[in-house]
C-alpha cells in the first residue's frame, strides 16, 4: 500500500514537473513563452487550491480507495489530453483537469494512512507517501526527458499517461473496499482553516510560490542562462526529485511529536540557503546543481513535514478536511509563484525572480517561527 500511494502522489502532480522538466521544448511550441509557462502552471495549481476543501470533504464522505482510483484515472486522462493538445493555447485545459488529482492527493493518501497504518509507523509511511511528489520530479526529470529527446515531448507525456492508467487500474485491485459513507445528514467542519490548519496553510502559500518557481523555471534557467542542453537543464528537475526523495523521507522520520513543530521553520531557513545558491549559480555555474540538491532536501520536504503534523493532530473524522486545506494554501502558493517569477524570466532577469523566491521562503520561516512559538506557549500554559 505504501509504494501505491507514493504513486498515486507522483502522477497527481506530474503534469507541474512535465511543464518544468521540458519548458525548454515547449517554450519552443507557437505562443508559448516563460511568462505564458507560469501562467498555464497558475491554471492547474489554481484550480487544485480551489477545489482542495471541497476535495478533503469528499474524500472524507465516499473514502480513500474511490478518491485514489479517481485520483489515478483523472491523471491519466490531463496527461493524455496534454500530449493530445493540437497548440500550446489548449494545454491550460489539460493542466486544469490536472488540478482535479492534485486536490484529492493529499486528503486521500492521509485518510488511508489514518485507516491502515498503526501510530508507530504513521510518520515514516506519511514521509514515503509524500516523497512520491518528487518521484514524478525524477520521472519526468529522466525518463521522460530522454524520452522525448527520441520520439518528441508529445509521445513522452502520453506514456506518462499510460503509466498512471496502469496505477489506476493497481489501485482498484489491490485497495481494500471503503465502507458505507456516513449519512448525509452528518455535521460537517468549518471550510475556514482554524488553529494549526491556518498558520500550516500560510506557512505552505509562501513555501509554495518559491518552490513552484524552482520546478517550472529552473530547467529554463538552465537552458537559457548557463548554456544546458535540453535533456541536460531537464536532469536538473530529476536532481532535484532525487533529493526531495531523501529530504521527505529523512525529515519525515524525525518529525516526532513534540519536535516536529520546529521543523518548519528550520526547513524554511535551509530553502532560503538554497534560493541564495540558485542564485549564485550566475556567477558560478556548478552552484545550480547544488541549489537543486538544498531545494529538494529542505524546501520540498517542508510540505511533508506539515501533512506529518495534520496526520499527528487531526481531530477524528478530520483528517481528510485538513489536509486538504493545508494543501489548497500550498497550491494557492504554487497559482502565485511561477506567473510573478514568469515576468521576470520573460526579460532574461533571473537574478530577481531567485530573490524573489528567496524572500517567499524567508516570510514561510517567519510565518512557522510564530506558529512554533505560539504552540509551544499553548502547550505549557
Amino acid at each position: 500500500m505504501t509504494a501505491l500511494l507514493t504513486c498515486a502522489m507522483g502522477f497527481s502532480m506530474l503534469q507541474l514537473f512535465v511543464l518544468g522538466a521540458l519548458g525548454p521544448r515547449l517554450v519552443g511550441e507557437p505562443g508559448l513563452s516563460p511568462a505564458v509557462l507560469g501562467l498555464t502552471t497558475t491554471i492547474g495549481f489554481g484550480t487544485a487550491a480551489v477545489l482542495s476543501p471541497a476535495g478533503g470533504r469528499i474524500v472524507d464522505r465516499i473514502g480513500p480507495r474511490r478518491s485514489l482510483v479517481a485520483l489515478l484515472l483523472l491523471s491519466a486522462a490531463a496527461l493524455a489530453l496534454m500530449g493530445a493538445a493540437p497548440a500550446a493555447a489548449l494545454l491550460p485545459a489539460a493542466v486544469a483537469l490536472g488540478g482535479v488529482p492534485q486536490a484529492l492527493a493529499n486528503p486521500a493518501t492521509n485518510k488511508a494512512v489514518l485507516r491502515s497504518v498503526p501510530p508507530a509507523r504513521r510518520a515514516a509511511v506519511t514521509g514515503i507517501k509524500q516523497s512520491g511528489v518528487q518521484l514524478g520530479a525524477f520521472f519526468a526529470g529522466l525518463p521522460l526527458a530522454v524520452l522525448a529527446a527520441a520520439i518528441g515531448w508529445r509521445g513522452a507525456v502520453w506514456a506518462g499517461a499510460g503509466a498512471a492508467l496502469l496505477a489506476g487500474l493497481w489501485a482498484l485491485r489491490a485497495l481494500p473496499a471503503d465502507p458505507a459513507p456516513p449519512p448525509p445528514a452528518a455535521p460537517r467542519g468549518p471550510l475556514v482553516p482554524r488553529g494549526m490548519v491556518a498558520w500550516l496553510a500560510v506557512f505552505s502559500l509562501f513555501l509554495g510560490a518559491g518552490i513552484a518557481s524552482v520546478n517550472t523555471y529552473l530547467a529554463l534557467f538552465g537552458a537559457q542562462r548557463l548554456g544546458m542542453g535540453p535533456t541536460t537543464a531537464a536532469a536538473l528537475v530529476a536532481v532535484l526529485g532525487v533529493a526531495g526523495i531523501a529530504g521527505r523521507i529523512g525529515w519525515s522520520k524525525a518529525a516526532r511529536p513534540g519536535r516536529a513543530e520546529r521543523l518548519p521553520g528550520r526547513l524554511a531557513c535551509g530553502s532560503l540557503l538554497a534560493a541564495g545558491l540558485l542564485g549564485g549559480a550566475l556567477v558560478a555555474g556548478p552552484l545550480v546543481w547544488v541549489g537543486a540538491v538544498a531545494v529538494g532536501v529542505f524546501a520540498v520536504s517542508g510540505n511533508a513535514v506539515s501533512m506529518v503534523l495534520v496526520v499527528q493532530r487531526a481531530a477524528p473524522g478530520r483528517a481528510g478536511q485538513d489536509s486538504a486545506l493545508v494543501a489548497a494554501g500550498f497550491f494557492a502558493g504554487f497559482a502565485l509563484g511561477p506567473p510573478l517569477f514568469g515576468l521576470l524570466a520573460q526579460s532574461g532577469r533571473y537574478g530577481a525572480g531567485w530573490l524573489l523566491v528567496a524572500a517567499e521562503f524567508a516570510v514561510a520561516a517567519a510565518v512557522a517561527f510564530a506558529w512554533a512559538r505560539r504552540d509551544r506557549a499553548g502547550r505549557t500554559a
